[in-house]
């Protein structure tokens, strides 16, 4: 027995030696590895370097950051503060949490940080494109296209931009299961996109297939920098190829005409502006700036889209409330009798119509005269927008066209739409190149780290807001408005001068999006439990969000057997 237990100490002791250099040899690489970035401080600066781990040699922290999400950030947090050091991607990372700590990154631009895209992103999107550009060329093409999305051209998208979002509704009504919300959201936005911003008149099933290269061009809009056969920059450089091949032609069209005063798209505004200030704009930066539209207009607010939705489905309470006031301004969607025509339209056919407003004239009569979408301005005499047929009823549920004016008028809306975009911003925060060491927190932000400020853990965790972990649309009420003490405590579209240039777009959407559901749709969820979120690169659900939709039952109508579009 004794012998026996003398031959396993032994052998222990062997394994022991054996593995004990490896362990010494990790630990040693490790501190070295620290060592190497703790004399990269500038050593003319006295104050330390922020909390944190650089992780290992090489890898750093990615992988924890990878399989551990938002609760990496917010374990670090806790241990060492708003401001802390890590190593991702190949960088050395200084994360920042806190109004004032990013108002001192997001004013600081040109001077203090530059913005940072990966070189795959650069390079996909072209160098003609604003998050490429930097200094004086950021502002001058700043200032071209904030003209895209000043309120005379919002004004002029926003018929179209309804007609898209009735269209894609009635789908999702007419579907007998269930809809993937986040790729029906997706489409949507595309959709937007390419037919009312860019003004696209293409084929449905060349849509699509744009939709699909788009995806194709997004999946490997962040890879590896490598031009090589089968690689995601190859595949994304020839997506990009392809969607630059079907706007030529209605960029080239636009390049030959005369300018005139009638806007109807994006080009029509760019063009306009550019001349203005003096800038001519070369097919390739049209195309190449199309394009960032797209991308731009795309992926955030699909995922917002999406977050909406969510926060419907969870909140009856919320969608009792904002019914309440949209039928106090007449949008809350009525029933409406069919004639006899009518009620023989086959399944999801739109039909169009026009604004209930008297100060607001149809589409061919706005801002951009005479640039009406000729597949949107059919049969607009009624007065009342598209609607659906419900069952065998004589009647069919419909909300009017809208106009800015009633939009700014939705109160509880906007604090809807506020508090989506607190509770999920889209974007999780942003990256800076840090241009000059400066100080934050009391520790230095030596100059060339990367810097990344944190949205979403701000509006976490301002002490402006009461109980941030609810959602509580009211926060954001006239008598309440828990933001209003500092800008920077509400932040979803970042700010300064690299402040997202559509952000009024994107909202403008949304607020349409739940009008239109709200007015006119009933919704379920399809599974047993909500979807786990997930917030790289953009907030969306894992696996999707999987939802019923059916037509609003309204005055005793049957909104479960069969469901007409007209």
């Amino acid at each position: 027995m004794f012998a026996f237990e003398s031959t396993l100490l032994s052998a222990l002791v062997s394994a022991l030696m054996s593995v004990l250099p490896a362990v010494v040899l990790l630990a040693l690489s490790r501190q070295l590895w620290t060592f190497r970035w703790t004399i990269t401080r500038d050593r003319d600066c006295k104050l330390p370097l922020p909390e944190g781990s650089m992780g290992w040699p090489l890898v750093g922290e990615t992988f924890h950051w990878l399989f551990q999400g938002s609760s990496f950030h917010i374990s670090r947090r806790e241990r060492h503060g708003n401001v802390f050091k890590t190593h991702l991607l190949g960088k050395p990372v200084i994360r920042v949490t806190g109004a004032e700590n990013i108002r001192k990154i997001l004013l600081g631009e040109h001077n203090l940080v530059c913005t940072q895209w990966p070189q795959s992103t650069r390079i996909i999107l072209g160098p003609h494109t604003l998050v490429n550009s930097v200094g004086e060329h950021h502002k001058k093409k700043r200032k071209i296209l904030a003209k895209v999305f000043c309120r005379g051209a919002l004004e002029t998208y926003l018929t179209r931009l309804q007609d898209v979002v009735k269209s894609e509704i009635a789908k999702w009504c007419s579907e007998a299961g269930s809809v993937d919300v986040y790729a029906a959201a997706r489409s949507l936005t595309f959709r937007i996109a390419v037919t009312v911003l860019l003004g696209l008149r293409l084929e449905e099933d060349h849509i699509t297939y744009l939709s699909k290269i788009f995806d194709q061009l997004m999946n490997n809009l962040f890879c590896l920098p490598i031009d090589a056969p089968l690689s995601g920059l190859r595949k994304g450089i020839k997506a990009r190829e392809i969607l630059h091949a079907s706007m030529e032609k209605i960029i080239q069209e636009k390049l030959e005409k005369k300018h005139t005063e009638e806007y109807c798209d994006a080009f029509d505004y760019m063009l306009s502006s550019a001349k203005e200030n003096d800038y001519e704009m070369t097919l390739q930066e049209l195309k190449e700036t199309a394009v960032e539209l797209i991308f731009a207009a795309h992926s955030t607010t699909a995922s917002a889209s999406t977050s909406l939705i969510l926060q419907l489905l969870k909140h009856p309470e919320v969608v009792q409330k904002a019914r309440k006031e949209l039928l106090a301004e007449s949008l809350g969607g009525e029933r409406h009798p069919l004639n006899n025509s009518e009620r023989t339209q086959t399944r999801c056919m739109v039909v169009p119509t026009a604004s209930l407003n008297d100060d607001v004239p149809p589409a061919d009569e706005t801002a951009g005269q005479g640039c009406a979408d000729a597949e949107s301005s059919i049969n607009r005499s009624n007065g009342v927008s598209s609607g659906y047929t419900i069952g065998n009823q004589a009647s069919h549920i419909q909300v009017p066209y809208l106009s800015l004016e009633k939009l700014t008028q939705l109160r509880y809306l906007d604090c809807v739409v506020k508090e989506v975009l607190r509770f999920l911003p889209p974007v999780s925060g942003g990256y800076r190149t840090v241009l000059q060491t400066f100080e934050l927190n009391g520790y230095q932000i030596p100059k060339g780290w990367s810097v990344m400020y944190s949205i979403r853990d701000t509006h976490e965790t301002a002490a402006v807001y009461q109980s941030p972990e609810l959602f509580d649309p009211d926060r954001f009420n006239a008598e309440r408005d828990e933001s209003k003490t500092g800008r920077f405590n509400y932040v979803p579209f970042g700010g300064g001068v690299r402040r997202c240039i559509g952000r009024e777009l994107a909202v403008i959407v949304l607020k349409t999006l739940a009008i239109e559901l709200l007015g006119t749709a009933e919704w379920r969820l399809t599974t047993d439990t909500y979807p786990r979120m997930q917030t790289v690169p953009i907030v969306h659900p894992v696996n999707g969000l999987h939802v019923h939709f059916s037509c609003r039952n309204v005055n005793g109508c049957d909104s479960h057997n069969q469901t007409n579009y007209i």
